[in-house]
Parts: C-alpha cells; structure tokens; sequence
C-alpha cells in the first residue's frame, strides 16, 4: 500500500506540476493577447473618429460648395440678363439712329434732286447732316459697347459651364471619398466589435483559467500533505520494512527448527 501511495504521489505531484504551467502558460498568453486586444481597439476606435470627422468634413464642403455654385448661379444669370438687356436696349437704339440717318439722307438727296426744294430743317440739337460727321462715331462706339457684351455674355456662358463642370467633378469625387470611407468605418466598426468580443471571451478564459490554477494549487497543497512524508521516508521506510520482512522470515524459520548457528 505505501508502495502504491508512493507511486500515486510522484505521478499526480508531476502531473500536477505539468498542469500548473500549462495554466501559467496560458494565463501569460492571454494577457498579451489582452494587451494586443486593448490596443487593437483602441487603434479601431480612433480611426473610426477620424474617418467620422473626414465625412463630417466633406458633406461639410460639399454643403458649402453647392451654396457657392448656387450664388454664382444666380450671378451668372444676372449678368446675362444684363448684358442682354444692353444688347436689346443699344440694337434698339443704334437700329433708331440708322433709320433716322438714313431718313435724313433720303430726305436731303431728293431736295437735291428737286430744284426750288427746300432741305427740312434739323431736328432741335442737330446740325445738318452733312456736317454730322460724329455720328458715325457715336454708332461705331454703341456697337462696340453692344459688341462687349454680348463678349461679356459669353465669357460668362463659359465660366459658367466651367464652374459647373468643377462642381460637379468635386461632388462626385467627394461622395465617392464619402462612400469609401463610409464602407471603411462599417469594416472598422465590424472588426471593433469582433475585437471586443475576443476580448470578453478572452477575460472570461483568463478568469476561468486563474481560477483553475488556484484549484491545482490547492490540489498539490492537498498532495504534498498526503505525501511528503512518504516521499521523504519511503527508501528507510523500506528498507526497514524488509528487514522487518527479513527479522519474521528467520523467526518463522527458527519455530519451524532451522538452525541459524
């Protein structure tokens, strides 16, 4: 029986010490692996932030840009209207002029074609016509002036389409950053919360494991109560047990008439 005790003592002590490490293994590849877990998700959090305050950002310029292309609309339309007016009002006027000069140079060729005629006086503010030789002037700078603006009119035609064409490019290629960051912070969103996950899972093995150790340790408190004393007194005990052994063989003998002389 005391062999048996001995032999049951080395096997569970080593078994037993055999467990302890695996469990303080464990219990130290679970707090890296906590520690990485912590950084893991604290990494996650503040990059999900950033690309929040990215798209926060570019709905904010995107906002701000159509409340531009908006304003400049509506000054491009103005200046249009303007610069159509001018035209509308000067063709008008400069259409006026030529008939009027034109009606006096009909007028002033049949006086000259009928003798006795009298030419009919100028209008109030006007001299002759053959001394009006401004008037070709004045016509030439009203069909200037009609000639800038309708050169205005294109001018703002083109920026317009051209403020129009960079709007448009900027929105798409700020909504589609949007959209890539917005599929980013889904992706980071899903791997934080797979993180966090891992993490309670991993404290709850920790805590289970830690627990576990503190039972082997209390087994192997148990065993070396039940133990040590055999362990350190098994060889002399022994051999005082075959001597013992020994000792009864030889008494037995001598009742049974062996002569040990």
């Amino acid at each position: 029986e005391e062999f048996e005790h001995n032999d049951f003592c080395i096997k569970e002590l080593r078994k037993n010490g055999q467990q302890q490490k695996e469990k303080q293994q464990k219990i130290k590849d679970l707090t890296l692996s906590l520690e990485d877990m912590a950084a893991t998700i604290d990494t996650l959090t503040k990059d999900i932030k950033t690309l929040q305050d990215q798209v926060a950002e570019a709905q904010r310029q995107v906002k701000h840009a159509s409340e531009d292309r908006e304003q400049e609309n509506q000054e491009f339309q103005q200046t249009v209207a303007d610069q159509r007016a001018t035209q509308q009002i000067l063709t008008k006027g400069l259409d006026r002029l030529k008939q009027f000069y034109a009606e006096r140079a009909l007028l002033q060729t049949k006086a000259k074609q009928e003798p006795g005629a009298a030419a009919p006086p100028p209008p109030p503010g006007f001299k002759e016509y053959k001394k009006s030789a401004g008037a070709g002037g004045v016509m030439t700078m009203i069909q200037s002036v009609i000639n800038d603006a309708k050169a205005m009119e294109k001018e703002a035609i083109q920026a317009e389409q051209d403020s129009q064409s960079a709007y448009e490019s900027f929105v798409k290629n700020t909504n589609d950053s949007i959209a890539a960051n917005q599929r980013d912070i889904v992706s980071k969103t899903e791997s934080k919360a797979k993180a966090e996950q891992d993490k309670t899972q991993a404290e709850e093995d920790l805590k289970a494991t830690m627990i576990e150790l503190e039972q082997l340790a209390a087994y192997a408190a148990d065993l070396h109560k039940s133990c040590d004393f055999v362990l350190d007194n098994f060889t002399g005990r022994q051999e005082a047990r075959a001597q013992e052994i020994e000792a009864l063989r030889q008494a037995k003998a001598v009742l049974s008439g062996a002569d040990f002389q």
